[in-house]
């Protein structure tokens, strides 16, 4: 298998993903203040939303890719 038609398919796992969760979150640990030994952080969720456009056409591509991609001339 050629990196063409690995890339293709991973584009299509991703575009599948992507249509079904349609966002995702993480964490992210903010240092609000500091003041001497005492120190305060925040925990901010932070979320995500990946296009439904986003998501097809990263399906469309990969089946390009796959299709036309790994075809030689």
């Amino acid at each position: 298998m050629n990196a063409v038609k690995i890339a293709a398919i991973a584009l299509i796992l991703a575009g599948a993903l992507g249509l079904a969760y349609g966002s995702f979150s993480y964490t992210k640990d903010t240092q609000k203040a500091k003041l001497g030994p005492i120190e305060l952080s925040v925990e901010e969720t932070e979320t995500v939303n990946i296009p439904v456009w986003a998501g097809i056409g990263a399906i469309v591509i990969g089946g390009v890719l796959l299709i036309y991609g790994s075809k030689k001339n």
